[in-house]
């Protein structure tokens, strides 16, 4: 069943992330936890950035190694090229020993400085928060930090992970570091979130493949139950990074279904639209796409 919140763009897919983008991921899983650091990792290479990690510091660097290297070998050219660096809190830090935002965020703004004279599109760094533990930071100073970062972003060379283990940190401040993010990402690739906004609206986030065609549609049926007084239904695809084919011919066929409504409007990107009218959209009168460009 859907959610309720904000329409606003705040949940969003790992893949969605740009330049200039902060977002936040929290997991209690250390097999999960993977999934977004390594798409994370390969897709700033693809894009020509350099990408720092700095992981779990409990985790031996073998393993961490052995994780980004197990679909492929690219990880290790890029380490070799000095585009892909595994680094520490405490190494960003020295010669400090203590934890301050200003140290912090002053050597990341030297580090973005140092990826664009290398040559590199931008820099992009991967966070994992048990850093503050390791180094028994006070957690109201880190959180001032993340609400307190806003420079870094300017520009848009830079982008930041922050991934919040749940198992140490507590509710009340997991849900402040949720919000005070700009972007909040979904734990898992391959997830499928629907939200409605305050309009009625639905929005859908992630990956509409064939394991969720099930949700998705009832989501759909359950979107244009609600909307029927008003005769009028905005399906939100901006957020998604997969649209399958029987995601896109079921929504198709519910709006042709849906006699009770004048309009049901599709807001997506081009590829999405595409997929849409060659599976015959444009046939439904009460169809109607909406190209979206998302910002660069």
């Amino acid at each position: 069943m859907p959610t309720w919140e904000p329409p606003g763009d705040h949940l969003i897919p790992v893949q969605h992330m740009r330049p200039g983008d902060h977002a936040f991921v929290s997991y209690d899983d250390d097999e999960v936890r993977w999934e977004v650091m390594t798409a994370f990792v390969r897709l700033g290479l693809a894009q020509g950035e350099k990408v720092m990690l700095f992981p779990d510091p409990w985790l031996p660097e073998a393993e961490v190694l052995a994780r980004l290297d197990f679909t492929g070998p690219g990880t290790m050219t890029a380490r070799e090229r000095g585009q892909l660096v595994l680094s520490s809190m405490r190494v960003l830090i020295r010669p400090d020993r203590r934890f301050t935002p200003e140290r912090q965020i002053g050597r990341l703004h030297s580090e973005t400085a140092r990826a664009a004279a290398e040559g590199f599109t931008g820099l992009r760094a991967f966070i994992d928060m048990r850093w503050v533990p390791d180094l028994n930071a006070d957690v109201r100073v880190m959180m001032h930090r993340e609400t307190h970062a806003d420079a870094l972003f300017e520009g848009h060379r830079y982008s930041e992970i922050c991934a919040y283990d749940r198992r140490w940190f507590g509710p009340e401040v997991l849900h402040a570091m949720d919000r005070a993010h700009p972007r909040s990402l979904l734990e898992r690739l391959g997830t499928l979130r629907s939200v409605r906004g305050g309009d009625g609206s639905v929005h859908f986030i992630g990956d509409a493949d064939t394991p969720a065609r099930r949700p998705f549609v009832s989501a759909l049926e359950l979107a244009l139950s609600g909307s029927t007084g008003t005769r009028r239904l905005t399906v939100d695809l901006t957020r998604l990074h997969l649209l399958s084919v029987g995601c896109a011919t079921a929504l198709i066929v519910l709006a042709a279904r849906a006699a009770g409504h004048d309009l049901v409007e599709v807001r997506c990107d081009r590829v999405h639209a595409r997929t849409l009218h060659r599976l015959g959209a444009g046939a439904v009168p009460r169809l109607v796409t909406t190209e979206v460009i998302r910002p660069c």
